[in-house]
């Protein structure tokens, strides 16, 4: 399936599993990993971002599906500072996640991030130089500013809100990002998408951006009314494609 494959026949500690990490700020972070049951050579590593609502049992699905599509895959907790344990938030009532998103700080995303990275890389079935990264709502921002830390082999933002308050970072960015919006998406506005990729062509950085006009914010989570399942599958067809290109 993937070109440049050691040889060897290596199987996950557990297909799933939860872990902790240790941050460089002394906190400790929970995270949910699901990796393919055994492969015959290293395995490509992806890092996935959480939306605002927590590592919740949609999240943990699409960890899955990524491992079963033959990555390594880590989802953290990046509420982990001011949430308990395995915190999940309310679809229906954003209050429910807002004491959490605004107590946020880069430093400690960026923290979270390399920890993550870390952990990730120095897995011994894991090809430290294959490793992406992809995120959703809240975490596509995230994984935007993954791909400006980190080397990252390729960088996909879902409806990720906010990036263009980081778009000085475009200059920095390692990799190729593939960007998903949403064209019924009342939450991320078309100004807010052209500052970002105006900000990526100044940069002479390479990405993709992908405008569905049918999908509203969040079409990928099929637990959220806002679900497009022509919308979702369509995006992960080109996901997949993006990451194996790279």
């Amino acid at each position: 399936m993937f070109e440049h494959c050691l040889t060897l026949a290596v199987k996950s500690e557990s297909m799933k599993n939860n872990i902790t990490l240790k941050v460089a700020d002394g906190t400790e972070m929970a995270a949910y990993t699901s990796f393919p049951e055994s492969a015959s050579c290293k395995l490509p590593g992806i890092m996935v971002w959480q939306e605002a609502f927590g590592v919740n049992g949609h999240m943990r699905k699409v960890a899955d599906r990524f491992a079963a599509a033959g990555y390594a895959a880590i989802c953290p907790e990046l509420f982990h500072r001011t949430a308990p344990r395995g915190f999940e938030g309310d679809y229906t009532n954003f209050d429910t996640v807002t004491p959490h998103t605004s107590a946020l700080t880069i430093e400690g995303l960026e923290a979270d991030i390399r920890a993550t990275w870390d952990w990730l890389s120095s897995q011994e079935n894991v090809d430290a130089n294959r490793i992406y990264c992809v995120g959703y709502c809240m975490g596509g921002r995230v994984s935007f500013i993954a791909n400006s830390i980190l080397p990252v082999r390729g960088a996909v933002s879902y409806y990720g809100g906010g990036i263009d308050n980081f778009a000085d970072r475009c200059a920095n960015l390692h990799a190729k990002q593939l960007f998903f919006w949403g064209g019924l998406d009342k939450h991320i506005k078309s100004e807010n998408i052209h500052t970002t990729l105006k900000a990526m062509e100044a940069a002479g950085k390479d990405f993709i951006n992908v405008k569905i006009s049918y999908a509203d914010h969040a079409f990928n989570c099929d637990e959220r009314t806002a679900y497009n399942k022509a919308a979702s599958e369509e995006a992960w067809a080109l996901t997949l494609a993006f990451l194996a290109n790279h």
